[in-house]
């Protein structure tokens, strides 16, 4: 049986899956804002990060700190969550999100699929929520993902499930679902997110904050692309930035 209401308190309390990108930074200060818009005024706001064992997530997590600490997050959400989910076990270590050998520039979506990554997020996170109270879950896939863990579909079928098998009522929202990547940086913008401060590749340099993408990956691709169909110019360093990015290296 479904648990198909909230225990008390619980309805108002969420969690974000903050990855240090762009979309979940965008995701983060459009829940602020809607939270503040609607006079809740001290909304509780978790953003949570899962550590899976990927070659380019101690940067990530040095970015992620640097992000909170600035305007429109710092003071007003709670400090990030770090739970460990490792993958390291389960896929083999030639694996290019563990090998540190990321898809090339013009690689397709397709090739850049995680195996069960959104499944092994919202269960860890999920257990997380129901241990500590929290009703409801945000999570970033965009419009178009070709993902099977990220469609609609899921997503709803992930939420009877945990609820079910946590005896813990829990809602899995993705507002993002019908934006495209170029409406939720304009969408950013407006906000006032420092776009800097966010890392969306794959193979980032260690170099002093904040940090530098590499220009060569698919996700280097994807923002580069975004901000420029978007009309702004993309803030973050890069180690390499194409002069052409619709046609890369």
């Amino acid at each position: 049986m479904v648990v198909d209401t909230f225990k008390q308190g619980q309805g108002n309390r969420t969690a974000i899956l903050c990855s240090g990108g762009l979309d979940s930074a965008v995701l983060m200060a459009n829940e602020l804002h809607s939270d503040l818009s609607s006079c809740q005024e001290d909304p509780f706001l978790q953003p949570i990060y899962v550590n899976s064992g990927f070659s380019w997530e101690s940067t990530e997590q040095e970015c992620i700190g640097q992000l909170l600490n600035m305007a429109p997050f710092i003071g007003k959400i709670r400090p990030i969550v770090n739970l460990s989910f490792p993958v390291a076990d389960t896929y083999p270590k030639s694996h290019w999100a563990l090998s540190g050998m990321p898809p090339s520039y013009n690689t397709g979506d397709e090739e850049v699929y995680l195996v069960g990554r959104n499944v092994m997020l919202l269960a860890k996170v999920s257990a997380y929520c129901a241990v500590n109270n929290i009703g409801r879950i945000l999570i970033g896939p965009l419009a178009g993902n070709p993902f099977p863990d990220a469609s609609p579909e899921f997503l709803t079928a992930m939420e009877n499930t945990l609820s079910m098998g946590l005896a813990h009522r829990i809602q899995i929202s993705a507002p993002f679902g019908e934006r495209t990547k170029v409406e939720v940086i304009q969408l950013g913008h407006s906000l006032g997110v420092p776009f800097e401060f966010t890392l969306s590749c794959m193979n980032p340099a260690h170099s002093a904050a904040p940090a530098e993408h590499c220009g060569k990956c698919s996700k280097c691709r994807e923002r580069l692309q975004a901000f420029d169909a978007a009309h702004l110019t993309d803030p973050a360093r890069y180690t390499f930035r194409p002069d052409d990015v619709w046609a890369g290296a």
